[in-house]
């Protein structure tokens, strides 16, 4: 059955995937199952999307329920769905600094791609058709679309497509990216954890001189919560780990748990330029992307939430410094290093341990936030098999 499928995806599918040789058909909690039953323990959880787990008892309801009800309208009309989710995520994203506003689009390069226009469309009409520069880091990872992956650092993923939007640039090194910074510049973008690159968190001294030397010059300061948001850190938004006050937030992945939906949050001043028509999405916001997308919010941000992923995290993060180096992360999200990469994820799956690889000799593990210690002790079992080198 395995090799039918494989030979008929062959045949009918982009390879831009590669070989894929594992189908997975459906799961429970922190747990995914093949065609054959074998049972794997999730640590990719999607890539850091599914937060709540595999079929997820609440989040099942409310797929049920909204299907009866109403998938999608467009945004001719008022959704008293984003009104919900807009609500909370501003209030959570608040931090004294001024209020922010919210739209909602469906995956974070769509959301990237926004806040980049917003970001040139803000400068123009307050004055500054000049500012139209955009500097990312080193490293950085913002999407595949055109806008986004011009601050998108790794050459791979722009081979033969350029040339990319002129004036989005990469600087070369981190403290490069602050001296980049100038008078024509619109915005700076950032992660606080580059997640693609490894899953490292940005020096704090660093992100505070960027946002400081953007305030100075008029620029925006745009954080990439796409992975790091809706709790991955234990924070609900990585950036409360670096004490920063975004001008622009943009938001995917884990915020509907498998549905595609994404978000882009900006202070009011900022939001407030993009006039109807500047800027839309046919299926951002619909009510069944916004029924599941509140209900994770709801059950995320609850402060026992946020603890108990800090503290599962920190017994992940002993259990890695114990076994390889280079562990580096936040909550639920680590990087560690092996001797090959490619060749360990094989092996961890055959094992029934699902992680992805994020360099030549990176491995990432971004699991379920609903792991347990158990789920802990599991993958510290498996890993004592495997060691560092395989």
């Amino acid at each position: 059955m395995k090799t039918a499928l494989m030979q008929l995806a062959d045949q009918v599918l982009f390879q831009n995937y590669g070989k894929r040789d594992l189908a997975l058909v459906r799961g429970e909690g922190a747990y995914l199952y093949d065609g054959d039953g074998k049972r794997y323990l999730d640590f990719t959880a999607g890539i850091a999307v599914c937060n709540l787990g595999h079929a997820h008892p609440g989040v099942t309801e409310v797929i049920e329920r909204q299907a009866r009800t109403l998938l999608h309208v467009s945004n001719l009309f008022l959704i008293e769905g984003q009104v919900a989710l807009a609500e909370k995520l501003t209030r959570l994203a608040d931090r004294g600094t001024g209020p922010y506003l919210a739209m909602f689009v469906n995956t974070g390069t769509e959301a990237n791609e926004g806040a980049l226009k917003l970001a040139r469309r803000y400068q123009y009409v307050n004055g500054h058709p000049e500012k139209t520069r955009v500097v990312a880091l080193p490293h950085s990872f913002h999407g595949r679309t055109m806008g986004s992956l011009s601050v998108t650092s790794n050459p791979k993923y722009r081979e033969g497509m350029t040339p990319l939007v002129p004036g989005f640039e990469v600087a070369d090194t981190y403290e490069g990216a602050v001296e980049m910074l100038d008078e024509q510049t619109a915005a700076c973008i950032v992660e606080v954890v580059q997640g693609e690159a490894g899953v490292r968190p940005v020096d704090q001294d660093v992100l505070h001189r960027l946002a400081a030397r953007a305030k100075e010059l008029g620029a925006l300061f745009i954080v990439d919560e796409v992975q790091t948001g809706v709790g991955r850190t234990g924070r609900f938004f990585g950036f409360e780990h670096f004490d920063l006050s975004p001008d622009i937030i943009t938001m995917a992945k884990g915020l509907g748990n498998g549905i595609p939906t994404g978000a882009i949050l900006a202070k009011r001043h900022v939001a407030e330029a993009f006039t109807p028509g500047m800027h839309g999405s046919t299926f951002g916001g619909n009510p069944f992307a916004m029924a599941v997308a509140n209900y994770v919010v709801d059950v995320v941000s609850n402060p026992a939430f946020l603890e108990r992923v800090r503290t599962v995290g920190e017994s992940l993060r002993q259990v890695l410094e114990a076994h390889f180096e280079g562990v580096t992360g936040l909550g639920l999200m680590w990087g560690f290093d092996v001797d090959d990469a490619a060749l360990w994820r094989q092996r961890a799956a055959e094992r029934g341990l699902l992680v992805t690889v994020c360099g030549p000799k990176r491995i990432r593990v971004v699991p379920p936030l609903i792991v347990e210690d158990k789920h802990i002790e599991e993958f510290e079992t498996i890993v004592k098999q495997m060691g560092r080198a395989v």
